[in-house]
């Protein structure tokens, strides 16, 4: 049986890189998920949440750096 965490009351926070005016594309993550990383979309809180296992986030943010997304 696959349990899915709540993510109703986690603490949400963007990165220091996100813009501050309207109409930014961001996303948001909370911590303190044993293996996963939750993401959602800042502009639609109460959306969807993905939740990412821990390498698939730790590529997901390299290849951002990198430049190639």
């Amino acid at each position: 049986m696959r349990v899915t965490p709540d993510v109703n009351t986690a603490r949400w926070r963007k990165s220091s890189y996100s813009g501050n005016q309207q109409g930014d594309a961001c996303v948001e993550v909370c911590d303190g998920f044993a293996g996963a990383v939750p993401v959602r979309d800042s502009k639609n809180l109460t959306g969807p949440v993905m939740m990412l296992d821990g390498a698939t986030w730790r590529s997901l943010v390299d290849s951002i750096k990198n430049g190639s997304l």
